[in-house]
């Protein structure tokens, strides 16, 4: 069985700080070296609780774990370039192998054409439409993760941070979480995978109340 990982090198980003605080140090004389990491819940390849975008609802560790756990589809989308949108017509002709419980990856392989810190990968990048949201939906799969930014807006929070968007063109938080669906953003190496399914693992960690967390995603395949 091949292990592939999924994950993004945490490293400081101009949409995320990351800094990493060292208390403690060999160089110090010190028995051990001790480091502080501050970061966002949401930064690079993470997973989002119901309460990132419902109000009141849960938090991580009200998750059950295997939410990010299971069976996967790999859906190949890699010939989509920038700015096309993820529909159901695409899905319809390329994940018909994804089955009820699973967990869609959605693979444009975007991280393989921009690098994540250009700009580029988030003014220009595939987007999902509300049909592709609906087809997820009604196949009944339980998670969905994404090598590209999920929803169109992104770009708006990102580049026009006073445009209030409205909570409907967040297109997968508004469609997925009441349909019990969960995501996981920032994947990368989908195209390691090599095979159109796999068994996926994406754990967050167990932080009290919160609405999200980074993760280390790994594909498991035969």
């Amino acid at each position: 069985m091949r292990i592939v990982d999924l994950s993004f090198p945490i490293r400081p980003h101009f949409r995320w700080p990351a800094t990493r605080d060292i208390r403690s140090s060999h160089a110090e004389g010190r028995n051990f070296e001790s480091s502080v990491m501050t970061i966002s819940c949401h930064a690079y390849t993470h997973v989002d609780a119901p309460r990132h975008f419902l109000p009141g609802d849960r938090s991580i560790t009200d998750m059950p774990v295997d939410q990010w756990i299971g069976e996967a589809a790999v859906v190949d989308l890699s010939h989509l370039g920038a700015n096309a949108e993820v529909t159901a017509d695409e899905l319809e002709k390329h994940a018909l192998h994804l089955r009820r419980g699973d967990i869609a990856l959605l693979r444009t392989d975007w991280p393989k054409k921009v690098p994540v810190a250009d700009e580029r990968f988030w003014r220009d990048a595939p987007w999902t439409g509300p049909s592709a949201c609906h087809w997820l939906i009604a196949r009944g799969v339980k998670a969905v993760g994404y090598d590209y930014p999920p929803d169109y807006s992104v770009r708006t929070g990102i580049f026009s941070p006073a445009t209030r968007v409205p909570r409907e063109e967040c297109t997968t938080h508004f469609l997925f979480f009441p349909a019990g669906i969960t995501v996981i953003e920032y994947l990368t190496n989908l195209d390691a995978i090599g095979a159109s399914r796999c068994r996926f693992l994406a754990l967050p960690l167990r932080i009290e109340g919160a609405d999200g967390s980074p993760v280390r995603a790994v594909a498991f395949v035969e």
